[in-house]
């Protein structure tokens, strides 16, 4: 038995690199990167079969990221630039960190989480 995985349509040998796996209840077809292990009731699908995919009228498509493939930029990324660079170019103000000491507190900064700040409302 091969080692590699094959797509599921018939007369196609082609390597799989997506499975399908139907949601009935939901009317839903999900289509998603490979899966670890083949399964009784999803299918392998090689890449020319998984970019054809078509449901039944009525259902509906679902398909997940690969991991491995780029993601396309969302607008909250070019939105979370666009302040990173605004946030940039505002002149630097002396903090007690740049003194030394620890991190001045942000005066419109309401909370914090890793990398992300929440701030105040100018209007507030």
């Amino acid at each position: 038995m091969s080692p590699v995985r094959r797509c599921s349509r018939t007369a196609c040998g082609r390597p799989a690199v997506a499975t399908l796996t139907y949601v009935y209840a939901d009317s839903t077809a999900v289509l998603g990167p490979l899966a670890t292990y083949a399964e009784p009731h999803c299918y392998d699908l090689c890449a020319e079969h998984s970019e054809r995919l078509t449901a039944p009228r009525g259902w509906e498509v679902v398909r997940l990221l690969d991991g491995s493939a780029p993601a396309r930029p969302s607008g909250d990324d070019l939105e979370a630039l666009a302040n990173a660079v605004r946030e940039a170019a505002r002149p630097q103000q002396r903090t007690a960190e740049a003194a030394g000491g620890d991190r001045a507190v942000d005066p419109m900064e309401v909370a914090r989480r890793g990398h992300l700040r929440v701030l105040r409302s100018p209007d507030n």
